[in-house]
């Protein structure tokens, strides 16, 4: 029964699915309703699934061949990859802190004025096995464990939502949505560093092109041209041997653009699963929030944010790529070097570039998404010596999401306080 309850929360599709279900039902929806509200969010999410993993397979190639065309070596940052390498050691502390961390963030819900429900359920599983990691590491497992990471864990579920909700109120001009992402702080605070440098009347999604280009203005082309050379160059730059290896002998020019091309067909799907799931999800959430945990808000994961500035995701996505080779220059002064995590810059900054360009037009977009590379990914490095991964026999990997991070340094304090 545990392993189907774990198994439940950590299928995000599942999981709204069921969501949108109870609401409609609660809401006294008819049973069509019931059925089609329910299937149109499984599809969209699957969908929004489908654009991720197309973006994610373009961004892997490019990661690879970035690494080896520069003869880089180091960690990378990578929360997933991580917690699911040490479950044969810390599985029953994982899947428990898991499970009682969303009944925590529930019952705060329901009784509080935190009117937050966190729905994104691998960032659920990568904070619990967080907690599960740092807490071993301070000598304590089992129950004790449990007890203390759920109840750490179910109030953050409810906390970084409720701080972040103030940006999430001025992006959307709603508020009827929340920001249930372990990156919320790094990508609002890099927003705002963004709108204090810029100007929010000039909008990286109104960006004013000559009529001869006037092909530009249309998102996918611009977004298309823009990763196409991102792409050739990098590849170029590599050489038909690295690039080989990853496409099979295709030609790297054409490779490159294929690739390239590939990440904004990830993206538009992705843009689509996010508006059907939302389309369904909000009025859906009306029935619970009236009846069973009234006033609640879902917190979601963060490719909800895109909608709202399609091409400000892009140009944050780029300037946070230059803010992560920054910290990978400064790391390897730092005696403990990060690789650039692009898969973790992408979703990341280019949340901080839609941020920024609310508050600081194109100028903010542009910065916002370059603090959030260059912190996104120097934060971990000045951790690192937090956390020993090596008793797990784990290397090349450390803990990316910031939010996490801050949780992680704050339980190591109140450990050193009472020697553990």
């Amino acid at each position: 029964m545990l392993n189907i309850i774990v198994s439940l929360l950590n299928n995000a599709a599942v999981v709204l699915a069921i969501v949108v279900a109870m609401g409609l039902i609660l809401d006294k929806r008819s049973g069509s309703d019931v059925i089609s509200g329910t299937i149109k969010t499984l599809l969209g999410y699957l969908v929004l699934s489908a654009g991720s993993g197309l973006i994610c397979t373009a961004l892997s190639s490019f990661s690879g061949i970035f690494t080896a065309a520069f003869g880089l070596t180091g960690f990378v940052a990578e929360d997933n990859a991580l917690v699911a390498a040490v479950q044969t050691v810390l599985g029953f502390e994982t899947s428990m802190i898991m499970v009682l961390a969303f009944v925590i963030n529930l019952l705060i819900a329901r009784f509080t004025k935190w009117k937050y429900v966190f729905l994104t359920g691998h960032m659920m599983f990568s904070m619990a096995g967080t907690m599960a990691i740092v807490l071993h590491q301070m000598g304590i497992t089992g129950w004790t464990a449990v007890a203390i990471g759920a109840v750490v864990q179910g109030i953050c579920q409810v906390l970084f939502p409720a701080l972040a909700q103030p940006h999430i109120r001025e992006l959307t001009g709603q508020d009827n949505v929340a920001y249930g992402f372990w990156g919320s702080s790094a990508t609002w605070v890099a927003g705002c560093i963004g709108g204090l440098v810029g100007n929010k009347e000039k909008s990286a999604e109104e960006i004013k092109v000559p009529e001869k280009f006037g092909f530009l203005k249309d998102m996918s082309v611009l977004m298309g041209i823009v990763m196409i050379v991102v792409y050739v160059v990098v590849f170029a730059i590599a050489g038909k041997d690295i690039v080989s290896a990853y496409s099979g002998g295709s030609n790297t020019i054409i490779y490159a653009a294929e690739q390239g091309l590939q990440f904004v067909a990830g993206t538009l799907i992705l843009l689509q699963g996010v508006r059907m799931f939302l389309g369904e999800l909000i009025p859906a959430f009306r029935g619970i929030s009236t009846r069973l945990i009234p006033g609640a808000r879902p917190a979601l994961d963060v490719p909800f944010i895109y909608s709202y500035g399609p091409v400000s995701t892009t140009l944050g996505f780029l300037t946070s790529m230059c803010g992560g080779i920054l910290a990978t220059v400064v790391s390897s002064f730092l005696g403990t070097t990060i690789l650039p995590s692009v898969i973790g810059l992408y979703f990341m900054g280019g949340a901080a570039g839609v941020f920024g360009n609310k508050k600081g037009g194109l100028r903010g977009c542009l910065v916002a998404g370059f603090v959030l590379g260059f912190t996104f990914s120097i934060i971990p490095v000045l951790c690192y010596n937090l956390v020993d991964l090596s008793i797990y026999g784990i290397s090349g990997l450390w803990f990316a999401s910031t939010d996490s991070i801050i949780v992680l340094v704050i339980m190591r304090l109140v450990g050193k306080v009472f020697g553990l």
